[in-house]
């Protein structure tokens, strides 16, 4: 993680208290132990908390604990962020044959990380591949940890809706929605 950047977790917030009881002192521990975690849906996609009890979380929970843990703390170097970029293989692993059975070069997913001192930081999930969704990156936004529920879908779908006519996609939006869907269970495994 950045070694750059970094601040000990005091006992004033709830989100630090729930760390340290937990062996985590500092945001680079912090980092560290989110990244870690498998990814997987949580079973409130709202609930960023549950990345601790559930020991599992999505880009959106996990980036969204972390912000909303720098925020308790007082750290505004520290922000949270949504995109779109193209998904496919080379940045996804994964992917590749869902993609390949509906013969698209990719699709554009939804995606949360961090920005810290403007570099951006992803830990969603360990991972080999070596181009990241920087170089993808179609469109992106600054918010806070409770937009990761209805707010991050609304944008993803009404997204998909304008790329489907924008680019003469012969699939209709549910469609799209179900191949993407495939996408995200297909790096579940």
């Amino acid at each position: 993680m950045d070694k750059l950047f970094n601040f000990n977790l005091t006992q004033q917030s709830k989100l630090s208290q729930e760390l340290l009881h937990i062996g985590v002192s500092n945001f680079n521990d912090a980092l560290t132990y989110v990244q870690n975690l498998p990814y997987g849906r949580n079973s409130n996609r709202i609930e960023y908390t549950l990345i601790l009890k559930e020991h599992k979380g999505t880009c959106s929970t996990k980036h969204a604990f972390l912000a909303a843990l720098a925020n308790q703390e007082n750290i505004p170097q520290v922000k949270l962020f949504i995109s779109i970029y193209k998904m496919y293989e080379e940045n996804t692993e994964g992917v590749s044959a869902v993609l390949e059975n509906y013969q698209l070069p990719y699709t554009p997913e939804a995606h949360c990380y961090l920005k810290i001192n403007n570099n951006i930081v992803d830990v969603t999930r360990n991972s080999n591949n070596h181009i990241s969704f920087e170089a993808s990156l179609l469109y992106e936004e600054e918010i806070v940890s409770h937009q990761i529920g209805d707010y991050k879908v609304k944008r993803h779908q009404d997204y998909l809706k304008d790329w489907i006519v924008s680019e003469s996609i012969t699939y209709n939006f549910k469609t799209i929605w179900n191949i993407r869907e495939a996408c995200i269970q297909s790096i579940s495994k």
